[in-house]
């Protein structure tokens, strides 16, 4: 068994204050700060949409990887970083059922993800995002041993489920300053998220 983790988790971000506080070394942000956060990629077709989307308007995202997408897509992984956005592991596989899987499996989606977005990337992620927002007390225990803060959301337009581009669009103009969204540019067609986000990031 390990020693004690070195930083002791117990609950996830939900909000940006909850972010910088936990975050060692983060900057402080405006009070009307929202995070954008984009899950399950890189993604060969969205991923790169969504780059050039947010490079127009000068927006920097988190992007929530997918540890066997960044092993798939290193150069999408890298052009990510050098865009100049964040990163957070997402687990190799992305399992729903995380929190319920034996230690060992744990340890191993998280340690295969941070190898496989630092040497995509040169980065090494300092942020987690359990699939599905799915948390247990032995995932938090592991990201401790990484100082891997663990990051969920307060907004979620459930664009992964595709209910409609404006139905996406009226669940994150709905965002507050300090609010978490939660998008995809991977795990499907992302047609309605991108046209969404073509209208929600000038607003």
């Amino acid at each position: 068994p390990r020693p004690p983790a070195p930083v002791k988790y117990h609950s996830p971000v939900y909000r940006l204050h909850d972010y910088v506080h936990m975050t060692p070394g983060a900057a402080r942000f405006p009070s009307d700060s929202i995070m954008l956060t984009i899950d399950d990629g890189p993604d060969p077709e969205w991923t790169p949409k969504i780059l050039r989307l947010l490079e127009k308007y000068h927006v920097q995202a988190t992007f929530c990887m997918i540890g066997c997408e960044a092993k798939a897509s290193p150069k999408l992984a890298k052009a990510v970083v050098t865009q100049g956005h964040h990163l957070a592991n997402h687990t190799f596989t992305h399992p729903l059922s995380l929190p319920f899987m034996p230690l060992h499996s744990i340890r191993r989606e998280i340690d295969r993800t941070q190898d496989a977005v630092a040497t995509a990337t040169g980065i090494a992620p300092h942020l987690f995002r359990s699939p599905g927002g799915n948390w247990g007390p032995q995932i938090y225990r592991e990201l401790g041993y990484h100082a891997l803060v663990p990051l969920d959301w307060d907004v979620d337009p459930r664009d992964w489920s595709e209910p409609g581009t404006s139905a996406i669009v009226q669940a994150m103009l709905a965002a507050r300053p300090g609010d978490l969204i939660l998008c995809h540019d991977g795990g499907g067609d992302r047609s309605q998220t991108y046209a969404a986000l073509k209208t929600v990031i000038p607003q």
